[in-house]
């Protein structure tokens, strides 16, 4: 069995799928000797972790490069996080997502983030077309992590989007933000492929949506902000703004 169906296989297994993400190669060998079904990057540990801000701002080759080190220890199936592609043009994007492939990455996630959900729409046909049915998309919505509406409204614009996202080739869908079990409960009777959802701890928050049909959860740079608290005097909080900042 390749990677990709191993990675998709697990979306759609009884329990669900924890991911505690990852930014190199010594956190994946890490999670992955602790039992670790498969690995995914943060996007933003992995930027910082090389320099960069997060913020679709890390240039590619930096990026290819550190997933080739992971996948040098990686015996389990890898999904990398290319934030909204790096780039405004679907087919510029494609071709990151194709590179990936050749590589054996089983996967991404890529985010409508602060462009229009018709872009992301765009990327993943794209992606489809070039690299082809075998390749994991998690397209991810930021409605509710960038606060873009509210209550109901919310809810009906990110179940638009994501919608949208599956009809064009998507295999999960990703929306951070969202701590609400019954918003959750809600979004999977609606949607009918995979949902991941965001969560601090996967040990003491997945709890709260047990039974919501949460196929996938990860925790994004939490891993990394938790690993890095260790170099703080403990006069500076460290946090998602506070780690960016550095690198602006």
């Amino acid at each position: 069995m390749n990677n990709f169906n191993r990675f998709k296989m697990l979306h759609n297994s009884k329990q669900a799928l924890l991911l505690n993400n990852i930014w190199d190669a010594a956190s994946a060998a890490i999670v992955q000797k602790n039992g670790a079904a498969a690995l995914a990057t943060s996007s933003a540990s992995l930027a910082w972790a090389l320099g960069y801000a997060d913020g679709s701002v890390l240039p590619i080759d930096e990026l290819i490069n550190a997933v080739k080190r992971i996948q040098k220890v990686a015996k389990i199936p890898l999904s990398v996080d290319i934030e909204d592609g790096y780039s405004n043009n679907p087919k510029t994007v494609a071709k990151l997502a194709e590179k990936l492939a050749l590589m054996g990455v089983a996967g991404i996630n890529i985010e409508d983030g602060e462009g229009t959900p018709e872009l992301l729409n765009e990327k993943i046909k794209e992606i489809r077309l070039l690299v082809g049915n075998e390749f994991f998309i998690n397209a991810r919505t930021d409605v509710y992590l960038r606060k873009i509406a509210s209550g109901e409204s919310a809810f009906d614009m990110a179940t638009k989007r994501l919608k949208s996202y599956q009809q064009s080739g998507a295999d999960c869908v990703f929306i951070p933000g969202l701590i609400d079990g019954v918003l959750a409960t809600r979004l999977t009777t609606v949607l009918s492929l995979p949902v991941n959802l965001m969560v601090n701890n996967l040990q003491s928050d997945v709890a709260q949506f047990d039974g919501c049909g949460i196929s996938r959860f990860s925790v994004g740079p939490n891993s990394f902000i938790d690993t890095y608290k260790a170099l703080s005097s403990g006069n500076t909080e460290i946090n998602f703004a506070t780690l960016n900042a550095l690198f602006h």
